[in-house]
């Protein structure tokens, strides 16, 4: 009961403490007197000034009814205080604010469990006052360290714990609601305050029992729960900050979430991990995305000594951001991205074979255990660069293709591979075999308006590359690749499997019309995509995958690419296939000989329907049923199966089971194809990277000789029965280097005509054969004399010496190549 004073003295008071103190009853239980209230509210408001030396009478009062424990006036004071705030918006009630500040902070520093709550719910309700003017001076440092801590509360009894956290966290949103609407005043990013705000935050939304409940945009709960459950409040309040935060304080927001998680161990599991940065995601503004990105990056590459299981789950933390980034602005770090990733891939892979070779005559539990945990950290990069880049636009995942395809490491490239000359051929094998399914994953839908889009040279080259190493896995990477990027009308789910089809148009093909574009790449780039499937059907270590998906590619060119010289081009090819199978230069397998005799066929059937010509169908049906009699090993339905029986030659097999050429160019030709260049058989392009691959290179196979106006004087001719002596072997052994030499030249020039464009060529012969004819004229000083005699030969004077007549397709000239 407050103490009363005589008559006199109280006269003698000033007013503003009469009337403060005529609102305390003498029974605190009787509560606030009202009439005094509405009498002290309108003085309060007639003299503003008068405001701090109430707020300061008020916090005397307050503050000793603390010290002795009467909490009923201390609930009347903080009644009056914030009636008081909620009337007066005057200037001066700043004064006033700090007092009421002042005596807030006394109630959240008592003991009491129910003073912190009332000191939390007044600084609440002045949190929501908009001031007219703001306080730069006021700072709320000691409000964010207590609120913080209430958070914390570990009270014995559940209710009051409970009870103190809703506080806590309802008391850093007043705090945030307070501070984060002006720009000048923006304390409340520090690094400092942020540190204690977020992982108090956190700690609260850890016991929420319905994790689902975080991992979509902002939920609406009811108003009782969140005032019931501090995980639900704590969410709400982490969306409000997150939502204000801008561009200068984003990272200080964000910071603070990987210490929480890495200090809890929550990455392993990354449930919890995982439904914050979904928060987080959908709470920030869009083009603020990046930010995120770019520190769960960094956060990554500070932990790249860390455990297998941490590591993957931070990449799976990485996927779900940037699968919702994906959506909006992920701004410049499209490229950072997939270089991190692929950085932490070669340390992965580094990691485990590391682990492979210290731990080689150690225990194999723990050596698997531990290859399996980075196996997860793989995957979860494959996934992350698959899933971003296939959500991309096409622009984007265009130049990310080329990204992807430029780390590559491929034999003899000198392009920006990952390092992995200190993995050797198994770590050097994984990232590719890895970088090559990223890769199919982005291309997973890609849809390009034309085939020169999807396959620019510089990714076609380095992409075919690898379908030319010894190994079946790569090679079918390398073509399921090539599917999604040539499939642009999704067939290739009707052609899934080699086999014979009885009726094509069951399939129900989509396409259009060729278009130029895809004509004109179909003659630049033709031959090496053909050149391609027919050495990948010679590798010894094809299986069943690689020859559908052989058969696959020829079909998806025929829909896709071919016109009728795109046509005659792919039956040549299949015809030199079966020649490959038949004549078995390269002593295949008698399975791998079966198997591309049982592609051409599927393929040859499918071609035929698809052109519709009766004629051809029929040769193509008469030979298939004629193998299902005789040779059934040559179907693809019979040579797939497990238990197959292979022939022991093909040498004696009858001409009726084989796809003839002129068969095929007799019905063709009726149906107006050109089919002259049936006659030439197909023979493989030579390029660069057959001085890189391990097989033997086409140009020691193919000899060409060219010649231009050869003469026929039977003097040049070399005797072919030379006697062999000693100085004849020396003189060949000598001549080795020049052998070699011409080769080489040979080479050279077979390279140039196969793959140079016809004017380039025709200018440089035109070029080579006037400064011939220059050089000729000054050494000999020629002179034809015109007109030629009538037995077709010329007469040449050289200065005062006479030339014999010469016969002119006698004439020798040099090689001009």
């Amino acid at each position: 009961m407050p103490a009363r004073v005589c008559c006199c003295c109280a006269a003698l008071r000033p007013r503003y403490k009469r009337l403060v103190d005529n609102i305390f009853p003498e029974d605190p239980k009787d509560g606030l007197v009202k009439a005094d209230m509405e009498k002290l509210t309108f003085y309060a408001v007639s003299a503003p000034e008068k405001l701090d030396r109430i707020g300061a009478y008020l916090a005397e009062r307050l503050s000793r009814d603390v010290v002795r424990h009467r909490y009923g006036y201390v609930l009347i004071a903080m009644e009056a205080l914030d009636q008081l705030l909620m009337a007066c918006h005057s200037q001066s009630i700043k004064p006033f604010v700090e007092s009421f500040l002042h005596m807030v902070a006394k109630l959240l520093e008592s003991g009491e469990p129910k003073l912190q709550v009332l000191g939390t719910n007044s600084f609440v309700k002045f949190a929501n006052i908009e001031e007219d003017t703001p306080s730069y001076h006021r700072r709320y440092d000691f409000f964010v360290s207590r609120f913080s801590a209430m958070c914390h509360s570990c009270d014995h009894d559940p209710e009051t714990q409970t009870e103190i956290r809703i506080a806590g966290i309802r008391g850093i949103q007043g705090v945030v609601r307070k501070t984060v609407n002006d720009e000048l005043r923006a304390t409340i990013w520090e690094p400092q305050h942020m540190d204690k705000i977020v992982p108090s935050l956190l700690f609260n939304m850890q016991k929420i029992e319905d994790v689902d409940s975080r991992t979509g945009p902002p939920s609406s709960p009811t108003g009782g729960e969140k005032e019931e459950n501090p995980a639900l409040l704590a969410e709400n309040c982490f969306r409000e900050l997150l939502g204000r935060a801008t561009y200068g304080n984003m990272n200080n927001a964000v910071r603070p979430v990987f210490a929480h998680l890495d200090h809890h161990k929550l990455w392993d599991p990354n449930e919890f991990a995982v439904s914050c940065f979904k928060i987080i995601m959908y709470s920030i503004q869009a083009q603020y995305s990046h930010h995120v990105i770019q520190e769960i990056l960094g956060h990554l590459d500070g932990c790249k000594k860390d455990p297998p299981r941490v590591r993957a789950g931070i990449i799976q933390v990485l996927l779900e951001a940037v699968a919702i980034a994906a959506k909006g602005s992920i701004g410049p770090t499209v490229l950072e991205v997939f270089n991190t990733l692929l950085k932490h891939l070669r340390i992965s892979v580094d990691f485990e074979l590391g682990d492979r070779r210290s731990s080689a005559g150690s225990a194999t539990f723990s050596t698997s255990s531990k290859e399996n945990d980075e196996r997860i950290v793989q995957n979860a990069i494959i996934q992350t660069i698959g899933f971003f880049g296939s959500n991309l636009p096409d622009y984007q995942r265009s130049e990310i293709m080329m990204f992807i395809m430029g780390k590559v490491p491929v034999l003899g490239a000198t392009s920006q591979s990952l390092d992995t000359s200190h993995l050797g051929d198994l770590g050097t094998r994984r990232i590719q075999i890895m970088l090559l399914r990223s890769l199919l994953m982005v291309t997973s839908g890609y849809k390009a308006m034309t085939i020169t889009n999807a396959l620019p040279a510089p990714f076609l080259d380095p992409l075919l590359s690898p379908s030319l190493m010894e190994d079946s896995e790569l090679r079918q990477l390398v073509l399921e690749i090539l599917h999604n990027l040539i499939d642009r009308h999704d067939n290739r789910a009707k052609l899934r499997g080699i086999r014979i089809i009885p009726d094509v148009s069951d399939l129900k093909i989509k396409r259009d019309k060729i278009s130029r574009q895809d004509v004109s790449f179909m003659k630049k780039h033709g031959q090496q995509l053909y050149r391609h499937i027919y050495l990948g059907c010679k590798e010894e270590d094809n299986v069943q995958k690689n020859f559908e998906l052989l058969y696959t590619s020829l079909a998806l060119i025929t829909i896709e690419l071919a016109n009728e010289e795109v046509v005659i081009d792919l039956i040549r090819l299949a015809i030199a296939l079966q020649d490959v199978a038949i004549i078995n230069e390269d002593n295949l397998p008698m399975f791998n000989r079966c198997g591309i005799m049982a592609l051409v066929a599927a393929y040859l059937n499918f071609l035929s329907q698809m052109i519709a010509v009766p004629s051809f169908c029929q040769h193509v049906s008469k030979v298939i049923e004629t193998r299902s009699l005789e040779a059934s090993y040559f179907l693809p339905e019979t040579i797939f199966k497990d238990k197959c029986n292979l022939p022991k030659s093909l040498e004696k097999h009858e001409k009726n089971l084989f796809f003839l050429t002129n068969k095929i160019a007799e019905s063709l030709g009726g149906s107006g194809y050109s089919v002259e260049r049936l006659s030439v058989p197909y023979v493989p392009q030579v390029t660069d990277e057959d001085r890189l691959s391990r097989r033997k290179s086409i140009v020691d196979t193919v000899s060409i000789q060219v010649d231009i106006l050869p003469g026929n004087n039977t003097e040049d001719k070399i005797d072919n029965t030379e006697e062999i002596t000693f100085e004849a072997l020396k003189k060949a052994i000598d001549n080795n280097g020049l052998e070699e030499q011409e080769k080489e030249k040979r080479r050279l020039v077979i390279e140039k005509f196969q793959k140079a464009p016809f004017e380039e060529i025709a200018a440089q012969c035109e070029t080579k054969a006037n400064l011939l004819h220059d050089r000729l004229a000054q050494i000999l000083e020629l002179t034809i004399r015109p007109p030629p005699s009538p037995s077709g030969t010329m007469t040449i004077t050289a200065g005062h010496a006479h030339y014999q007549s010469v016969p002119v397709y006698e004439m020798k000239f040099p090689d001009l190549f």
